[in-house]
């Protein structure tokens, strides 16, 4: 497992390089300023691009529905920036000090650079997406927005509660992670000129893969490796963010597990403490499995689509994902 991008998305990004070079050169553009030091925040945060995996699913949804068209470029460069707007502010929030193997931002110049950052980068999302002819993609864009920052702020107030169920788990990952997948892979059917049947089978698909991801990233941060996941982990249970593992160790009956979870010093948990009371609960299988799940959905959902090599690469991505090749 790891974040390192595995031979099998490059093969899949190389039928989509070209565009893809497009994308990272709108999105340079776009952020370029006539302050060295703007520019010089900006190179480090490229250097967290790596698998692109939302404006894969742009180009992708695109090309399954027909044909990628300059608004798709665009759109891609957009979802992107809002992506790295949200990691940016991720680190400040969780005080993650490591990204792909780099300092983060808010480590080398504090936090106070880190928000401000983020917020140039969400700003020039929505410039950027109003150069299109298109409400509709500016619209889509700041609902998703909108609703990104409502599912981080239902989980800021839910830490600590050792009493969260599922239901708002779920409901939280579907409105910080799955929100933008599913948009991506909604604007990418729309811009292609598909029908709303099809522009929802897609979206429907970004969501599932969008919860699948976070669901196992969410095991990662457990269960992972630093050096091979390239960030800082066991920040969920530093800032007792409980997660789907958590949750169901927590509905068996686990004493020691609330203790721990339960702990107020600002003493970190021990994560491998921590996996062995899950292991007992079987709790990081029953998260396995429920990632599985919303990949099946994904996959079925794609199936329903007009058979094809893109349509076989949407599937494969969503494989990918379960299991952490991207």
């Amino acid at each position: 497992m790891g974040m390192i991008v595995m031979p099998a998305i490059s093969a899949i990004q190389e039928t989509i390089a070209a565009e893809l070079e497009q994308v990272c050169e709108i999105f340079e553009r776009e952020l370029a300023s006539e302050l060295p030091a703007v520019n010089e925040l900006c190179a480090h945060v490229g250097r967290y691009r790596g698998k692109m995996l939302r404006p894969a699913l742009v180009l992708l949804s695109a090309r399954a529905c027909g044909s990628i068209r300059p608004a798709h470029l665009t759109v891609a460069a957009v979802v992107e920036m809002v992506h790295m707007a949200t990691l940016v502010h991720d680190d400040v929030l969780d005080e993650g000090e490591l990204r792909r193997g780099s300092p983060t931002i808010n480590r080398l110049e504090g936090n106070e650079t880190a928000v401000l950052l983020g917020d140039y980068l969400i700003s020039h999302a929505f410039h950027l997406c109003s150069s299109l002819d298109s409400l509709y993609a500016l619209r889509c864009i700041a609902a998703t927005a909108n609703t990104i920052c409502a599912g981080e702020l239902q989980q800021v107030r839910q830490r600590g509660n050792l009493d969260l169920n599922i239901e708002t788990y779920l409901e939280i990952i579907d409105r910080k992670t799955a929100s933008l997948a599913q948009v991506c892979c909604r604007l990418g059917a729309h811009f292609a000129g598909a029908d709303e049947q099809v522009a929802d089978l897609l979206a429907g698909y970004g969501r599932d893969l969008g919860i699948a991801f976070q669901i196992t990233d969410d095991i990662l941060d457990i269960a992972g490796n630093e050096a091979q996941m390239g960030k800082t982990l066991g920040r969920d249970l530093a800032k007792k963010k409980l997660t789907l593992p958590m949750i169901h160790g927590l509905s068996k009956g686990n004493g020691e597990l609330r203790s721990q979870l339960g702990v107020t010093s600002p003493s970190p948990v021990d994560r491998a403490r921590l996996r062995e009371l899950l292991d007992t609960t079987a709790s990081l299988i029953y998260a396995q499995d429920t990632a599985r799940q919303y990949i099946t959905s994904a996959t079925a959902r794609i199936r329903q689509l007009p058979s094809s090599a893109t349509a076989e690469q949407l599937i494969r991505i969503a494989d990918m994902v379960i299991k952490r090749e991207i």
